[in-house]
């Protein structure tokens, strides 16, 4: 997908809001705890490069992707940190694993005997790197029983090949008043490392959430993710423990402002009609940019002042109305601040009935990410 460097329509992400809650998670964590931030899905739509610089900079010590391919852009852009792949890698690309040095999940025995078998036929002097998935109630990936894990590790002892580095789960309801199913999970994972008579260097349960609201729980590792980006994982519903800074904007310009008369139709199904002269302007984005249909009716800001978006959001445009004649160029800010009034990723979220983290990682390719 082209970026549109060449229109205003941009992503304006604050390297030093990452950095700060980077750190300021760090100063909470108990000595020995590591923090390795999590950088998936393109930094959760901030640039997941970019990001995992700020993050070195404010004490993280490694970075969680999802993908292989995600590890792969963080090596050849020069990190070095430690980078653990969360989610189920193909056995025929252990090589790549290998040669960029990354972590990977086992979450089946069915993957980790296919892995030897892998191993077996290639020449090398290097262990591959693996972490052991539990699943302790998230229904996702991983192992379900004490004795399913043991087993594993077993089997892993019977090969020089694979180095046992890590041992987690992932909790499903962390950002929740209710812990009733929190603690169940917990329970399940004590009942896990109460059956191995070693563990290994990382046992990481916690992610944004448990880190923040369930800091006493078990692990040496924190998998810091949507807090990163100072963001609250559980949206409304829990206070933040300490003020998360947020650090994406998006900003574009009016490039038309027309006055329009009463009874005038706007955007595809003339959905909106003008009920007296007003005025509408128009800017470059629309849901091709993850600026979505369902934001009709939503705000932005200009000069401070909300202005309604009317009519259908389309592909590349949507019209707001205006509460006077502005000049063509004026800045829009879609999130962020202005002049004292603020649009946060939550209300987008609210307005759309679904979560903040959706948000950020709809926001496509097409708009560019300046980063300050």
């Amino acid at each position: 997908m082209a970026v549109g460097w060449h229109r205003p329509t941009k992503l304006v992400i604050d390297t030093q809001a990452i950095k700060e809650n980077v750190w300021n998670e760090v100063k909470r964590m108990p000595q020995g705890t590591e923090l390795f931030a999590v950088v998936k899905a393109n930094g959760y739509g901030h640039g997941a490069v970019q990001t995992a610089k700020a993050a070195i900079q404010g004490g993280a010590t490694g970075f969680c992707v999802a993908i292989l391919d995600e590890a792969i852009e963080l090596r050849e852009a020069g990190i070095t940190e430690p980078i653990l792949i969360l989610s189920v890698v193909d056995v025929s690309y252990i090589e790549l694993l290998l040669k960029y040095d990354l972590s990977v999940t086992v979450a089946s025995q069915e993957w980790l005997e296919q892995a030897i078998e892998q191993l077996n036929g290639i020449k090398t002097q290097t262990s591959l790197k693996i972490h052991i998935k539990v699943d302790t109630g998230m229904g996702r990936i991983g192992f379900t029983t004490p004795t399913a894990v043991k087993q594993i590790v077993e089997l892993v002892k019977t090969t020089q090949m694979l180095l046992w580095e890590g041992l987690f789960t992932h909790f499903s309801t962390a950002d929740e008043k209710d812990d009733s199913y929190f603690k169940k999970q917990t329970n399940r994972f004590q009942d896990v490392l109460s059956a191995l008579s070693e563990l290994p260097k990382y046992v990481h349960v916690s992610n944004s959430a448990t880190a923040l609201w369930h800091p006493d729980n078990v692990g040496n590792m924190i998998r810091f993710g949507i807090a990163m980006y100072g963001l609250n994982p559980s949206g409304t519903a829990l206070p933040e423990v300490y003020p998360l800074k947020p650090a994406l904007s998006l900003v574009s310009n009016l490039i038309q402002v027309k006055e329009l008369s009463a009874g005038e139709g706007i955007g595809y199904g003339n959905t909106y009609t003008t009920a007296e002269n007003q005025w509408i302007g128009t800017i470059p984005i629309g849901y091709a940019d993850g600026w979505l249909r369902h934001l009709q009716g939503f705000s932005v800001l200009v000069d401070g002042e909300r202005c309604e978006i009317v009519g259908r959001i389309c592909m590349d445009q949507c019209m707001i109305r205006l509460p006077k004649e502005v000049a063509v160029g004026t800045q829009v800010t879609l999130i962020g601040h202005d002049h004292g009034e603020t649009i946060t990723m939550q209300m987008v979220a609210d307005k759309l009935k679904t979560i903040h983290y959706e948000v950020a990682c709809t926001f496509s390719d097409r708009m560019p990410r300046e980063y300050k």
